[in-house]
């Protein structure tokens, strides 16, 4: 039986551009069917409408996961997890790539195109690509975050805090 190739979905804004073909490439080097959803080149764009058009085709099965890079990563971060469902992490380095999927079970890898360089940002996406969520006590984590969400969308915030 073979395994599906994963498909993401991949968008920066204008500063995210150059180190997004750095993304592509380490993507496609993993053997993941990457759809890059723009812009292509550095005329100035917003960054909420990218951040969204990933988020909300990873949300929808889509795609199984998501990159998404702009200058520093923030902000392609904050609007991406307004997205119900969607866990955007905004990583520094390999050890937040893998703890960011194997304990958040992030669905969303954010980068900030001009705050790292190529050779940790391939690196970053390989052990990205390569780590799994392990469940277990990190799930019971998830469903916490999954519950803050579903009561804020549905307009009631109360949660019971421990």
């Amino acid at each position: 039986m073979t395994q599906a190739t994963p498909r993401f979905l991949v968008a920066s804004d204008h500063a995210g551009v150059a180190a997004k073909q750095v993304v592509l490439d380490e993507l496609k080097a993993c053997g993941v069917d990457a759809k890059d959803l723009g812009p292509s080149d550095t005329k100035s764009v917003d960054y909420p409408d990218y951040a969204q058009a990933v988020a909300n085709g990873v949300a929808k099965g889509d795609a199984e996961a998501g990159v998404l890079l702009c200058g520093t990563g923030i902000g392609m971060s904050i609007a991406a997890n307004k997205v119900d469902g969607i866990r955007a992490a905004l990583v520094h380095d390999v050890t937040g790539a893998a703890l960011s999927r194997q304990h958040n079970d992030a669905n969303v890898l954010v980068l900030g195109g001009g705050m790292l360089g190529e050779r940790l940002i391939r690196d970053i996406v390989r052990t990205w690509v390569q780590s799994s969520f392990e469940g277990g006590r990190h799930q019971r984590r998830i469903d916490k975050i999954a519950s803050i969400e579903h009561a804020a969308a549905s307009g009631d915030p109360k949660r019971t805090a421990p």
